[in-house]
């Protein structure tokens, strides 16, 4: 039986609009949830195909947003009307719609052409009014993400004291939220993340993604796993409690942490279900809170994730829009080299140094891997590489799940690739392979050798550490904090070998 909502319904007539005529509120694959929905007017709904062919996408994303779609869809019933065409503007067009302003330069600009009225949007702790009264007056120099945090977390009173004071006493526990992973430890041994069961809905969704590929209408990155994030309100409540419950207890110590056996560490994958719109970050963030008040959950371990929704979280967003669209063609370092083809078509195989290889392969089978793996892994790897920094991007938007055209160019650009120039980040995220060693349990089954800089057995990332410092060494001689790796140069007595073995290199 094909699940109630899955068929294309023209809204009802009439109603408190009156002349025959009904408007709609248009809900984006991003506003999927309650929060998006003022109960005032019929909802339409649109599963536009030309998404997927923009760039290659992870069909694990592609699946987890359709089935979010028409499970919204089932949900509303006989208020919502889906539709199905190639593109969102032939659907739009001649409609009387309202919408929430949408998450993307390109949405942005079809919402208003084709006259729609727009509420501010929505799915953030703070408001882009908001941040405009916090920003003006700033120079991009002074966008400290660490001052927007404060500053968050002093107006909404978020673990703070009545006195005004932050409780503890400091801001940050990022001190005690690096610890490498138990020595000898093939997981964590906490319990499992919260996954959910597939129904009709999901079933028909994998029976129209092999048919669009069988037919050629569309292709796909990576593999086709059980959907395992949330696709609706309630899966999104399920899987925070879950969460909170059995894992953010160890979140904050071993937030930085990797193991290859656990792809999900202490980490929520709670992301999707945001980016979604399917749950609302205060309700997430108030749910840690509320677990700290009850003292099941220690401080470091609130904090450190409150840190990566009401700072890191809403920052990303709010440079989106600060920044410009052309924020993502900066190009401060001139890198140009191609994204492989290896990253192109997750092809672990083609990889010889481990940390990448599996991290690689996570994405491969899930779409997604935790923030240390895509800064100090994948990142750093384009950092030092010199990938081109809008395609980099690209890759980064369609082979992660929970990866959007607002969430990536400030995090890729800005925070990988140093491609703004100190904007997001005030000195460049590079390390060689002695820190992938630290905090990791790569390096030990990898055919290079982290402590190796040159020869057959040279890590593509220590070497490639100490060659890309060396490029850019002019560059970075007034970034007082890059001082002590720039003076490491200096004792390099084989500093030719290397930049030379990395300039012709072509295993890694």
């Amino acid at each position: 039986m094909r699940p109630r909502g899955l068929e294309a319904r023209r809204p009802r007539t009439g109603g408190r609009y009156g002349r025959g005529v009904t408007r709609q509120r248009i809900l984006f694959g991003e506003q999927l949830g309650p929060m998006f929905d003022d109960d005032e007017e019929p909802i339409l709904l649109v599963e536009s195909l030309a998404a997927f062919r923009k760039r290659p996408t992870h069909r694990a994303k592609a699946h987890l947003y359709l089935s979010a779609i028409r499970h919204r869809a089932a949900e509303l019933g006989d208020r919502a009307e889906l539709v199905r065409a190639d593109t969102f503007r032939e659907v739009l067009t001649g409609r009387d719609l309202v919408a929430v302003d949408p998450t993307s330069y390109g949405a942005r600009r079809l919402v208003r052409s084709v006259g729609a009225e727009v509420l501010p949007s929505r799915g953030f702790v703070t408001s882009e009014a908001d941040f405009a009264g916090w920003v003006r007056g700033r120079t991009d120099a002074s966008l400290v993400m660490d001052n927007f945090y404060r500053w968050v977390r002093e107006r909404e009173g978020i673990l703070m004291t009545r006195g005004g004071k932050p409780v503890g006493g400091r801001f940050s526990y990022d001190v005690d939220n690096r610890q490498p992973p138990p020595k000898k430890a093939e997981t964590l041994g906490l319990p499992e993340p919260w996954w959910p069961e597939e129904d009709e809905i999901d079933e028909q969704v994998r029976a129209d993604l092999d048919r669009w590929e069988r037919e050629g209408v569309v292709h796909f990155l990576g593999a086709d796993g059980p959907r395992r994030f949330a696709a609706t309100h309630g899966e999104a409540q399920e899987a925070l409690r879950w969460f909170v419950r059995d894992r953010l207890p160890d979140f904050g110590r071993w937030e930085d942490a990797t193991l290859s056996g656990d792809w999900t560490m202490a980490h929520s994958l709670l992301s999707l279900p945001m980016n979604l719109g399917l749950i609302d970050p205060r309700e997430v963030v108030d749910a840690a809170l509320d677990a700290y008040a009850d003292g099941s959950v220690p401080l470091n371990s609130v904090e450190g994730f409150v840190r990566q929704i009401v700072g890191w979280r809403d920052w990303m967003w709010h440079l989106y829009w600060h920044l410009g669209e052309d924020y993502v063609h900066r190009n401060a370092l001139g890198a140009t080299n191609p994204v492989p083809d290896a990253f192109w078509e997750l092809d672990a195989a083609a990889i010889e140094a481990n940390c990448l290889s599996s991290v690689i392969a996570g994405v491969h089978e899930h779409g997604w891997a935790h923030h240390i793996q895509r800064l100090m892994m994948l990142g750093n790897f384009a950092l030092e590489r010199g990938f081109d920094p809008a395609e980099t991007s690209e890759w980064f938007i369609g082979a992660f799940v929970d990866g959007t055209p607002w969430v990536m160019p400030t995090n890729v650009v800005g925070m990988s690739l140093h491609a703004d120039g100190g904007v997001v980040a005030t000195k460049p995220y590079a390390s060689g392979g002695a820190y992938i060693d630290r905090m990791t349990d790569y390096c030990g089954g990898c055919r290079f050798d982290p402590k190796v800089r040159v020869g057959e057995d040279a890590c593509p990332f220590t070497a490639g550490y100490w060659a890309f410092l060396e490029k850019h060494r002019e560059r970075f001689a007034a970034n007082r904090r890059m001082a002590q790796p720039l003076a490491g140069l200096g004792r390099l007595k084989d500093l030719d070998e290397v930049v030379a073995q990395e300039a012709t290199r072509t295993r890694w």
